[in-house]
């Protein structure tokens, strides 16, 4: 089983966790997936692909990529989805 973490954009309430949990969820060989709503962080645990998991949130309204195995805190700016992650917050 491997470990990957992404750096997850939009995400700003609890129903947005909801959303990206469920995105990841479906993806096949994930088996545990951990959301950092405050760090937007996503560390998913499985054998899948990072490529899969990153399309499956950008189709979700969640922009990914890899996170940097080195940074231990996360500097992107924290957008909100407004909305666009059909959460429904703004």
């Amino acid at each position: 089983m491997s470990t990957i973490e992404l750096n997850v954009e939009g995400m700003s309430c609890g129903s947005c966790v909801k959303h990206v949990n469920e995105a990841l969820n479906t993806v096949e060989g994930v088996t545990k997936v951990d959301v950092d709503l405050q760090a937007a962080r996503v560390r998913v645990s499985g054998q899948s692909d990072s490529q899969v998991l990153i399309a499956s949130l950008t189709d979700a309204g969640y922009p990914a990529q890899l996170a940097s195995p080195a940074a231990g805190t996360n500097n992107m700016k924290k957008t909100g989805c407004g909305g666009s992650g059909g959460c429904g917050c703004n």
